[in-house]
């Protein structure tokens, strides 16, 4: 299994709809709220690196309202 981890920015406001939505995604495992610069981390999993960057990319980065990402990989 592959797993990230994602850091999101959103806009003003909209935390806690992005926050559901996340949720709604199979990949999905888990979203915390955070304070600093970036307002969710989320636990992002995947049956192989490729899945996991298809997700990230097309289904997490494409949430409305989403600014900004950063992607932490783990590794094996």
């Amino acid at each position: 299994m592959a797993v990230a981890y994602v850091l999101v920015n959103c806009e003003l406001g909209s935390e806690e709809d992005i926050e559901e939505e996340l949720k709604k995604l199979d990949e999905v495992a888990w979203v915390d709220k955070v304070h600093g610069a970036y307002d969710l981390l989320v636990k992002v999993e995947a049956a192989n690196p490729i899945e996991l960057r298809e997700t990230i990319t097309w289904k997490v980065k494409g949430i409305k309202k989403i600014r900004t990402t950063i992607t932490l990989m783990k590794e094996g």
